[in-house]
């Protein structure tokens, strides 16, 4: 009987094997991570300072310090390049998960107390309009000459009609809305006052700090929405109150 011969293994080379491959395969994905958000930094500055319409695929490859082809290769056009840009920044993350169903927001809705619950839904708020405010704004500016750029606007304004009317429907259900303002009604203040162009208005164009911005909007939501809380400050650290000195006997 002939020996046994031990078949051949595959050829380093051949797609059988994966040693080499397994050392090398966590850099090039950690690189191209890395190009991508080269490209989406590039893209997010250049959308805000010179609007959509009038950035090209070549000016943010050379932002970026990459070829156009590599801009392609992550994005098939400027559009998705933009939904890319405006998503990251709307959640601060890569994740699937849109605003609805993030944990902060979750939590927030969830809160017994209704000023808590306006006061953690006005900090997320604010955060994601520090992320992202300036290219939501691009969106509204764009809308009339790109319809990529009026169905983005359009998206965002339902997403975020949606999201008010969740949480003013859950105040209302827990008779903690002002007397007499239904469930619809509180979700539309909503929507003007914490709107991307009044935060466009105040932080950019009167230059509020993001402290002051966020005091006021969350005590105008808290005043305009909840039920005898007219004068109220938002919740926040105790006070101490003041004693006044005694003069010299």
């Amino acid at each position: 009987m002939a020996p046994a011969v031990k078949s051949p293994g595959p050829h380093p080379s051949e797609p059988g094997d994966h040693g080499p491959r397994r050392y090398h395969a966590p850099q090039r994905a950690q690189a191209a991570a890395q190009t991508k958000a080269r490209i989406r930094e590039a893209a997010s500055a250049l959308f805000v300072e010179h609007g959509y319409v009038a950035t090209t695929i070549r000016d943010i490859a050379s932002a970026a310090g990459v070829g156009e082809r590599t801009v392609y290769a992550a994005f098939p056009g400027k559009a998705d390049l933009f939904r890319h840009v405006l998503d990251v920044a709307t959640v601060g993350d890569e994740q699937p998960v849109a605003v609805a169903g993030r944990p902060e927001i979750q939590q927030a809705f969830s809160q017994a107390d209704p000023r808590t619950a306006v006061s953690q839904t006005i900090d997320y708020t604010v955060a994601l309009f520090e992320r992202a405010g300036d290219l939501i704004m691009v969106t509204v500016q764009a809308a009339d000459a790109d319809p990529d750029m009026r169905a983005a606007a359009d998206a965002g304004s339902h997403a975020t009609r949606q999201l008010w009317r969740t949480l003013t429907q859950g105040l209302h259900d827990a008779g903690a809305l002002r007397p007499g303002l239904t469930a619809q009604t509180a979700a539309d203040i909503l929507y003007a006052l914490a709107s991307p162009h009044t935060h466009q208005l105040l932080r950019r164009h009167c230059r509020w700090t993001t402290q002051r911005y966020r005091t006021w909007l969350t005590r105008a939501v808290t005043q305009e929405l909840l039920a005898d809380t007219q004068g109220s400050d938002p919740p926040g650290p105790q006070r101490r109150p003041k004693t006044k000195r005694a003069g010299p006997r």
